[in-house]
């Protein structure tokens, strides 16, 4: 509120930045200023002597530490006499770095109307908000998705925020919040709502809550159902990105499609289109692409910073390129496939990893996986699945495992879809988001020839 109302430009950032992360947003931002705790301080201090832009430290924290400016201290010091400077639509408002799962993260920046006024939809429709209302976001506050749910939405609709000092994600303390305070909205992303199910959620009494939404990635239908038959509640699923505000969602009121993104924002003109740009019909595969021309959407992002050629490589003819494959069904619902790079070919076959990965989770063995492209000598490449397993089968015969899980895919979807290497791990590796990194998995394989 403090940098929109002096006109600074804000880049959020998650406390789980390393040095090189930090390093490399202050030296692409420019950045004058950063504002941190005691837990970060120290690593700015390491990479400090290479951010010649860097003027003020300011440390938010009881003690005093050398070299830094004290929130605490200059707080005393601000008058009432403050008033806001005025801003124009198009001004600069915020910056959020991409979650880099492919390549370096894109310094992506947003004005005043993409991220202020451009979230009304997002607000009065997607997380359905009055007055009345109490929203819990747990996504991390250097996601843009904070922004939409923690800040502008909730504001622009009146709502109450919840909000949980929770340095790291709990499955417990999220189900013991839900039935302690009177929340009547969750927005979480799919990880947390399969860690949620997890746990037995009969015993949980969510007195107040009513609303249950969810963004960042594909949601799987299991876990939907899992949701759905232990605590009533359906979760609605939307579709955005960083440089984008809500592009489709599952609305209230709407019939819910497990799997499916839903329908386009009143904001957007979505379709999907082949490489020459035709709008392909109903049930036929292409780039998920929101029409820009003649007029550009205010909502959508202003451009990567100091990247013009970055800018316009997402524009292809009349269309933004969101990078994301998906198909429209004949009701009218965007359903996603996959990462324009995620997409696994295999002998001729084209096979979404969501698809897979979605198979695998409806098994009882598994909490999480993650499905990408494999080499393979006859048919070019093939699905791999690197799965995470439920405690209970940790004990279990790996090949017997990999045996069954294998012909479990076979069954719930179509059989040339099933992951023909598998590998268990103990963890995904993720992006500060949550989502899911299957382009560190595949370069792994792909390292091996």
């Amino acid at each position: 509120m403090a940098c929109m109302r002096t006109g600074t430009i804000l880049i959020p950032g998650t406390s789980q930045l390393t040095a090189k992360d930090l390093l490399h947003r202050l030296q692409m931002s420019k950045a004058k200023c950063i504002i941190t705790d005691d837990v970060l301080a120290p690593a700015v201090d390491s990479i400090e002597s290479e951010c010649q832009f860097l003027k003020f430290k300011l440390l938010v924290a009881e003690d005093h530490k050398k070299g830094w400016l004290s929130f605490k201290e200059l707080i005393k010091y601000a008058g009432a006499d403050h008033s806001c400077v005025n801003t124009k639509h198009q001004d600069l408002m915020s910056a959020f770095f991409t979650s880099g799962t492919t390549g370096s993260p894109k310094m992506t920046e947003h004005s005043y109307s993409s991220h202020g006024i451009g979230l009304t939809v997002t607000g009065r429709y997607w997380l359905d908000l009055t007055s009345s209302d109490i929203l819990w976001n747990t996504s991390d506050t250097g996601w843009a998705k904070s922004a939409w749910s923690s800040v502008l939405a909730p504001w622009i609709q009146g709502a109450c925020v919840f909000v949980h000092h929770m340095p790291r994600f709990d499955a417990r303390t999220v189900l013991d919040s839900l039935s302690r305070y009177p929340i009547t909205t969750v927005c979480s992303a799919p990880t947390a709502y399969r860690m949620l199910v997890q746990h037995d959620l009969t015993s949980c009494k969510f007195k107040s809550l009513q609303h249950c939404v969810s963004a960042g990635e594909p949601i799987n239908p299991e876990v939907m159902g899992k949701w759905k038959t232990q605590t009533g509640l359906d979760i609605y699923e939307g579709y955005g990105q960083t440089e984008t505000v809500l592009v489709c969602g599952t609305f209230k009121g709407m019939q819910i499609k497990p799997g499916s993104m839903g329908k386009p924002s009143p904001d957007y003109d979505v379709q999907i289109i082949d490489e020459n740009c035709n709008i392909l019909p109903p049930g036929e595969e292409g780039d998920i692409a929101i029409k820009v021309k003649p007029e550009k959407p205010f909502c959508l992002f202003t451009g990567y910073a100091d990247d013009p050629e970055k800018t316009d490589s997402t524009i292809r003819g009349s269309f933004y390129i969101t990078g994301d494959r998906g198909f429209v069904d004949e009701d009218g619902y965007f359903w996603f496939v996959g990462r324009a790079d995620d997409v696994i070919n295999s002998a001729g076959y084209r096979i979404g990893p969501f698809e897979v990965e979605s198979a695998l989770t409806e098994h009882p063995a598994v909490v999480e996986s993650a499905a990408v492209s494999s080499p393979d000598p006859i048919r070019g490449e093939v699905v791999k699945a690197f799965v995470v397993l439920a405690s209970d089968y940790l004990s279990q015969d790996p090949e017997k495992l990999i045996t069954k899980l294998q012909d479990h895919v076979k069954k719930v979807t179509a059989p040339y879809k099933y992951p023909r290497k598998m590998e268990f791990v103990q963890q995904l590796p993720k992006t500060v988001s949550g989502k899911i990194k299957r382009n560190e998995l595949r370069k792994k394989e792909w390292e091996k020839i």
